[in-house]
């Protein structure tokens, strides 16, 4: 799955750290996901789009 995480983490300033603290996950899992390694569970996915105030659909992607 694609998503937009990376240039929104970029936009804010962030760090992976950053944003894994905010998630409370490691930094590896932050970089799974930016990186198509990884898809998110639902509750992280709902997470991440309450951090960035958009919905799921709009930072996720399927191929």
């Amino acid at each position: 799955m694609r998503n937009i995480l990376k240039e929104l983490r970029a936009q804010r300033g962030w760090s992976q750290v950053d944003l894994a603290a905010k998630l409370q996950v490691s930094r590896q899992t932050v970089n799974a996901i930016e990186n198509g390694r990884y898809d998110p569970s639902l509750p992280l996915a709902f997470d991440i789009a309450i951090l960035f105030e958009m919905p799921i659909e709009a930072l996720f992607f399927k191929d």
